[in-house]
């Protein structure tokens, strides 16, 4: 929640962070060690040391991109790359990755914001304890206030290394009944962003399987002013009924620029499942899932058995599958409000000025400034993805005090990037197709 309905005190924090590249975890495994391969050549570096993330995984997954900071969208990713062991170079992900807004309206309709583009959410980068950061590095962020011409430096990159827990198990029904696992290991990358009452977590998580986890929580405190709801529209927090705290949503978009091998000709394909009665004669139910090619934009709705992939253009795995991406959307609240809020993802073809889901700014005169407005009929020889995940937020007793982190987000998880799993242990992997 907000200082107040109207405007916002101007909130200057310092902040600092040092990245680097991270001493890999332990990951145990009761299979067979698996054999490394020879080291390939580093690739060519895309950005200067100090804006380049590098890490390997205790699992032999390394993750390499580029960072920057801008004074919109606060913190911003580059040249995604993805190299499993196994795999002789890197494998190019996404070109950009970044958020594209939070718009935060109200449940009484008194006023709505625009936290990135509206509410100085770049200028609020906080400073991060070490504790706040284990086993990683804070790097330091230079924040340029473009109101005041002025700079400040921030330590507010965390990058450390995360245990997730089982990345599989299975026991062998032969070799006396071996059982196979491993704990996973992540690549957690975040900032903090405070805007008002609210501090943003904008955290992104690599796997060491590929999948790529891009998470938004909202904590610090509910707003002091805003305990005025009426009934329907808040939630007493109080003694008895007083203290209505004003219900509101929080509806964050991400905005995804996918170069699959290095190619931004990426194919959007649609796919859907229909469950059917049994037929005369058969047992159970059927069900058939049909493929769309997306080849021009689109505003897709999520539905039951409903999910996109972003294609290569280019590469294939050692099986001869075209490489792509899954797009795997975390639970929502849809916002209706708002013609940019009542899709759950856009595929536009690239813009440079779209950058924001709504209230974009940097447009010629007379560019339609929200998401929904540019899916005009374009055809998608270079497609963005935009994810819009909502939450409603109702406020309850244990919201204060603080209030804590309530999450929102989504997944990208790799299909057919690599032939098999890029964890799979040295026993098992003749074990490629129809098992023996």
């Amino acid at each position: 929640m907000r200082v107040n309905k109207i405007s916002r005190a101007r909130r200057r924090t310092a902040v600092g962070l040092s990245l680097a590249a991270l001493a890999a975890g332990v990951t145990t495994g009761s299979g067979p060690a698996v054999a490394q391969p020879k080291a390939a050549p580093a690739p060519p570096a895309e950005c200067s040391p100090a804006y380049r993330i590098e890490q390997k995984l205790s699992t032999g997954t390394t993750w390499r991109m580029c960072w920057r900071y801008d004074t919109k969208a606060g913190l911003v990713l580059e040249n995604v790359s993805y190299q499993p062991k196994g795999e002789p170079k890197p494998i190019k992900v996404l070109a950009s990755a970044r958020l594209g807004q939070i718009h935060v309206p109200y449940d009484d309709g008194n006023i709505e914001y625009d936290d990135l583009t509206g509410q100085r959410f770049a200028q609020g980068l906080q400073n991060l304890a070490p504790t706040e950061c284990p086993g990683g590095t804070i790097k330091t962020i230079k924040v340029r206030d473009p109101d005041y011409s002025d700079t400040q430096d921030i330590k507010a990159l965390c990058t450390t290394t995360r245990a997730r827990g089982h990345a599989y198990r299975m026991q062998a029904d032969e070799d006396f009944g071996k059982i196979y696992q491993a704990q996973g290991k992540d690549l957690l990358v975040y900032t903090v962003n405070k805007v008002g009452w609210y501090e943003y977590m904008t955290e992104w998580r690599f796997q060491d399987d590929g999948m790529i986890n891009m998470n938004v929580g909202a904590t610090g405190s509910l707003s002091p002013v805003d305990y005025d709801a009426g009934d329907g529209r808040g939630w007493p927090i109080g003694k008895g009924a007083r203290s209505k705290a004003t219900s509101h949503s929080h509806n964050v978009f991400w905005r995804l620029d996918f170069a699959l091998d290095g190619s931004s000709k990426d194919r959007i394909e649609q796919y859907d499942s229909v469950v059917s009665p049994p037929a005369r004669g058969q047992y159970a139910p059927t069900n058939k899932t049909t493929r769309t090619k997306v080849t021009k934009e689109l505003a897709g709705d999520a539905k039951n058995m409903r999910w996109w992939r972003v294609v290569s253009a280019t590469g294939k795995n050692k099986d001869g599958h075209a490489r792509s991406y899954e797009i795997v959307p975390g639970a929502t609240a849809k916002y209706p409000g708002r013609s940019y809020t009542k899709h759950d993802v856009y595929f536009t073809q690239y813009n440079k000025c779209e950058l924001f889901a709504s209230h974009n700014p940097g447009c010629e005169r007379g560019h339609p400034q929200s998401v929904d407005k540019w899916v005009n009929g374009q055809s998608l020889t270079h497609p963005v993805a935009w994810v819009n995940i909502g939450f409603h937020h109702i406020a309850r007793d244990e919201d204060q005090q603080p209030m804590p982190v309530h999450w929102q987000g989504f997944s990208i998880a790799p299909r057919d990037v690599t032939a098999m799993s890029p964890l799979t242990p040295a026993a098992l992997a003749g074990q490629n197709g129809e098992p023996r």
